[in-house]
């Protein structure tokens, strides 16, 4: 396909620029010195075959002569803004071509070690992983979160260069899976670009992933469609749903975090795939980016809001009739609220018009660059602290009002964990946090196998019951053998409710029990019908430190404030 064609195809008409040149007086197959017509010569370059259009010839549209071209071919006295421009776009053309968006993809390669929530004052072995990351500005590298999680060490390759350099993580957003990375040695950087971010891309368009997937060491390309804009569960955190774009693009293990390109600009950073699903990728767009990148410019990262509401959908026809909504009013109801801010804001059977900008269909949506997408989008949109303007029906009239965002962590434990995890040992019991990371040592299929209590208790009940929702459910875990706990019926995998009296609403409560006990017998006290076990008081004291020698724990306790 030649230029003209391939131009045409995209909608650029070589005739009409012709035309328009000889509209000027200027014959568009002349020739200057150097073999140039005027389309090659003048004016802007079409981004689909260097042909230039005539913007830059003087019109009387603009008012504003660039150059005479009155006497072409064979023009020695161009005017200096004219050369130093043509200058400009010659040069950024052979940068462009020096300077491919591959010299800027990272090879990054990653030894961890993760903690064993079984027996919480262990880790696992050290495991070799590998990914892939770009330069951004900054003389920083972007990658995934999941990448560099748990990190002993991170090495990265520059394109066709053998040769490792340590990095390490400046940033780290567990709940948008994403991360940045600084280098020790400054050289590093030399002759490396930053790629530019761009926009959303739409439905439809074309897309190149780059990245070292596994099965080689050479950087690989793919090419695929974008399919789906929507929400998705980011697997990462386990329980935040964010914007993600879906592709068919391979993105296998080893492309996470990886540039996602389109016209040469960054709209995507590859990230996770559905198992089971051939031709299935998924990457995180640029209002995702754009918005960690913004929140670390402080210094630290803080996260995405949310509004702290369930919505439920207003498409009865009654229903809306009897909050005395108009007929052409569309929004949904607000029928829950959870945080501080929404309660001190908001009221349950309030109807959402609008977030923002957007407005609020009855099924709870908002149109997003034309996407249909969740309404808490919008909310998740802001910086964690910002109030985002709402405008609501309430008592049979509009009102409008700002609503404070927050991130919210009261959930924490029901998603992925990504510090060690919190414990104590006592006369051989090990208590630990009911968290999703505990929950994964029952094996593969712990969702099935779990007693139903405590699913509910760590993924239901704040929602359902918010009255009786404990800051931090403890478990027994398990119970390491010794004569002074060896006649004990129930040794782990079960709920605390009290310790000697005392409710136990989270790990510290625990200790302070157990601390502050003056009774000659401990009790401990379990949810449901599991009823209670009981140790001597001044045994298990004596036993508690040989408990400890014999099984390798260095410390009966590591705490950290989750909350």
């Amino acid at each position: 396909m030649t230029d003209k064609h391939r131009c045409r195809a995209a909608g650029h008409d070589h005739t009409k620029t012709a035309q328009t040149f000889s509209a000027y007086g200027v014959n568009p197959d002349a020739r200057d010195d150097l073999g140039r017509t005027p389309l090659r010569a003048k004016g802007r370059a079409h981004k689909n075959c260097g042909v230039v259009a005539p913007a830059l010839l003087d019109s009387p549209q603009s008012g504003r002569r660039v150059s005479k071209l009155d006497h072409w071919p064979g023009a020695k006295h161009v005017e200096f803004d004219l050369k130093r421009l043509l200058s400009s776009i010659f040069l950024a053309a052979f940068v462009a071509q020096a300077a491919p968006p591959e010299q800027s993809v990272i090879q990054i390669v990653v030894f961890t070690q993760q903690p064993d929530w079984d027996e919480p004052w262990n880790s696992t072995r050290v495991n070799r992983s590998s990914g892939t990351g770009f330069v951004i500005d900054g003389k920083r590298i972007m990658t995934n979160a999941h990448v560099v999680t748990w990190a002993k060490q991170i090495q990265v390759r520059r394109y066709q260069d053998s040769r490792p350099f340590l990095a390490n993580v400046a940033f780290i957003g567990h709940d948008c899976d994403l991360a940045i990375l600084e280098v020790e040695e400054t050289g590093f950087f030399d002759s490396l670009e930053p790629l530019a971010l761009g926009e959303l891309p739409e439905v439809r368009s074309t897309v190149v992933t780059y990245g070292y997937p596994a099965g080689g060491e050479q950087i690989s390309y793919t090419s695929g469609v974008v399919s789906r804009i929507e929400l998705q569960t980011y697997t990462h955190p386990g329980n935040r749903r964010f914007l993600a774009v879906q592709t068919d693009a391979a993105i296998n293990q080893g492309n996470s975090g990886g540039p996602v390109i389109q016209d040469g600009k960054v709209v995507g950073v590859s990230f996770q795939g559905i198992p089971r699903l051939e031709n299935t990728g998924f990457f995180i767009p640029p209002p995702i980016i754009y918005h960690f990148l913004k929140d670390v410019e402080d210094g630290a990262y803080d996260g995405f809001p949310q509004a702290g509401i369930r919505m439920t959908p207003l498409q009865n026809r009654a229903q809306r009739n009897y909050l005395g909504m108009p007929p052409n009013f569309e929004g949904a109801r607000i029928d829950a609220l959870f945080s501080e801010s929404a309660k001190e804001h908001l009221r349950k059977d309030d109807v959402l018009l609008q977030v923002g900008d957007y407005p609020v269909a009855q099924d709870g949506s908002i149109l997003y660059e034309g996407n249909q997408l969740h309404a808490g989008l919008a909310f998740s949109l802001a910086q964690s602290g910002e109030k985002v303007p709402v405008t609501l029906w309430r008592d049979r009239q509009e009102i409008k009002l700002e609503l404070p965002v927050h991130v919210n962590t009261e959930d924490a434990a029901a998603g992925n964990l990504y510090e060690l995890p919190r414990y104590y040992v006592y006369a051989g019991m090990v208590f630990t946090p009911l968290t999703k990371n505990y929950l994964s040592t029952f094996g593969q299929n712990w969702a099935a196998t779990t007693d139903t209590k405590i699913l509910y208790e760590l993924f239901y009940r704040r929602k359902s019951d918010p009255e009786n929702t404990r800051t931090e459910t403890v478990m027994l875990a398990s119970t390491l053998a010794h004569p002074v706990n060896a006649n004990m019926r129930i040794r782990g995998r079960v709920m605390v409710d009290e310790i000697n009296g005392v409710r136990i609403d989270r790990l510290e409560d625990v200790i302070r029990a157990f601390d502050e006990a003056d009774q000659p017998y401990h009790t401990i006290k379990f949810t449901g019908n599991y009823g209670f076990e009981t140790v001597d008081h001044d045994e298990a004291d004596t036993a508690n430190q040989s408990i400890l020698r014999t099984y390798g724990i260095v410390k009966d306790r590591h705490l950290w404030n989750l909350f």
